[in-house]
């Protein structure tokens, strides 16, 4: 799949809490398909002491109007950079870059599993798999609590939406695995997709190994060129080292060699 360096304008930027904001980018050209958990590596312009891009899950995709979203959690100097781009600037970016996820060919039951900014890529998936229509969507998102969970309106456009919060304070209280859904409904899906922490994601695969479910899982190792050059996000897998950047970020948890 070709990849593109672009500079997009920022023609919007969002804030949805404290810390998170939605970028939303237009693209000069006609935009080629990007396949839902593939990413994009941004430059950080603003900054003078930044000089390696930052990766981020590609969050959602308009091919009407050549948009592409990204969400942006603020946990340091380069994403605080980029959140705060101001709407008419331009951001130089490299995309679609990575294996996405797989998509079923025929009516599937799905459960997508999102947990921190781990829900980013799952709104692109969603959106992907509605276009089919007959798909079964369930989403389930986690966070610590109500204020941290983000669009929730735009998550229930294409599916059915579950929440955890660790404190309780929306939905059910603890972390996506105590939810009910994964004792009394696990072996309904015929697909589980999963990205967040990696203990999360680790508890998710171990759950679905357990019921015999397919599952895939986005992995978020640190990543600086997206090209697979400075070996930074190298992964353990049943074939070796891979890259997270090229071979990934998306992996099937048999691929992978997690003690689950």
């Amino acid at each position: 799949m070709r990849k593109s360096v672009q500079n997009l304008k920022v023609i919007a930027n969002l804030r949805l809490n404290d810390d998170h904001h939605l970028l939303q980018l237009h693209a000069p050209d006609q935009l080629e398909n990007i396949i839902p958990g593939q990413f994009a590596n941004i430059h950080v312009d603003q900054s003078q002491s930044i000089f390696l891009r930052r990766p981020f899950s590609i969050h959602a995709v308009d091919y009407e109007s050549n948009i592409i979203s990204i969400l942006i959690k603020e946990v340091g100097d380069g994403t605080r950079s980029l959140a705060h781009s101001p709407v008419d600037s331009y951001l130089n970016v490299i995309f679609p870059l990575g294996n996405g996820f797989s998509i079923p060919s025929a009516k599937e039951k799905v459960l997508l599993v999102g947990g921190g900014c781990g829900v980013a890529p799952l709104l692109h998936l969603a959106q992907v798999l509605n276009r089919h229509k007959e798909h079964d969507i369930n989403i389930l998102l986690g966070s610590r609590s109500r204020t941290d969970l983000v669009e929730l309106d735009q998550y229930a456009i294409y599916g059915k939406v579950f929440t955890t919060t660790e404190d309780g304070s929306f939905g059910e209280k603890g972390f996506v695995t105590d939810h009910s859904i994964f004792s009394t409904q696990l072996g309904s899906f015929s697909r589980i997709y999963c990205c967040g922490p990696e203990p999360m994601m680790k508890a998710v695969a171990s759950k679905a190994k357990a019921s015999s479910v397919w599952c895939e899982v986005s992995l978020e190792n640190t990543m600086a060129c997206g090209f697979g050059v400075c070996l930074c996000c190298v992964t353990e897998t049943i074939q070796g080292h891979k890259c997270v950047c090229t071979d990934g970020p998306v992996f099937n948890i048999n691929q992978l060699k997690w003690q689950i």
